[in-house]
């Protein structure tokens, strides 16, 4: 008799729900130029399947070398293109001061009637002896003297200043010392003379 009833249920699936990251998200911070942390490798996992994470990291340059703002961001996707991101800010500063390894040694130099010019050029050419580094970049040496002098009994105090990319500076004094210890030249004796007496 081919009587029949039918009755249809539509069941409409979806995937409406992000990803979730599954170890510990980094927290944002604040470190030195030599401190700077490697990035995470996240992963995540789907309710519905697998999930793709991908990564990017933007710089943003500060004042200075040694300070820039770091922007990470980990984008976690799954099938049906639910995202779930991540992003992570890391101020990079420089504030701490170059290091002298070797201070400055004071030197002392026999008086040569010209201003002493070319020992105290050499003597600031090499910083004094005085040897800096820096945590990140590269130091640039200054000194304060100003004057030279044919005063042999002159001693000129000069500071030499180390500073960094980013202008955190370190000092070393010595002192250039100018003394005489030579002794005049006695001048040639005359030739002797025999003369007759005047009448």
């Amino acid at each position: 008799c081919n009587n029949v009833t039918t009755h249809v249920q539509t069941i409409t699936v979806q995937d409406t729900t992000a990803p979730n990251f599954v170890e510990a998200l980094p927290t944002d911070s604040t470190v030195q130029c030599d401190a700077v942390p490697t990035a995470a490798t996240l992963t995540a996992t789907d309710n519905c399947g697998e999930a793709n994470v991908t990564f990017e990291e933007a710089i943003a340059q500060g004042s200075c070398p040694g300070a820039y703002t770091i922007t990470r961001t980990w984008t976690a996707t799954d099938a049906c293109n639910n995202v779930t991101t991540h992003v992570q800010t890391i101020s990079v500063q420089d504030t701490t001061v170059p290091v002298i390894t070797t201070q400055a040694s004071s030197i002392v130099v026999e008086c040569d009637g010209s201003g002493n010019q070319g020992a105290v050029q050499a003597w600031l050419a090499s910083n004094g002896g005085a040897v800096a580094t820096d945590n990140c970049s590269d130091v640039t040496w200054s000194n304060d003297f100003d004057a030279l002098s044919n005063d042999c009994s002159a001693a000129i105090t000069v500071i030499f200043t180390a500073t960094d990319a980013c202008g955190n500076t370190a000092s070393s004094s010595a002192t250039f010392t100018v003394q005489d210890i030579t002794a005049p030249v006695t001048p040639e004796a005359p030739a002797a003379l025999t003369l007759a007496c005047a009448s």
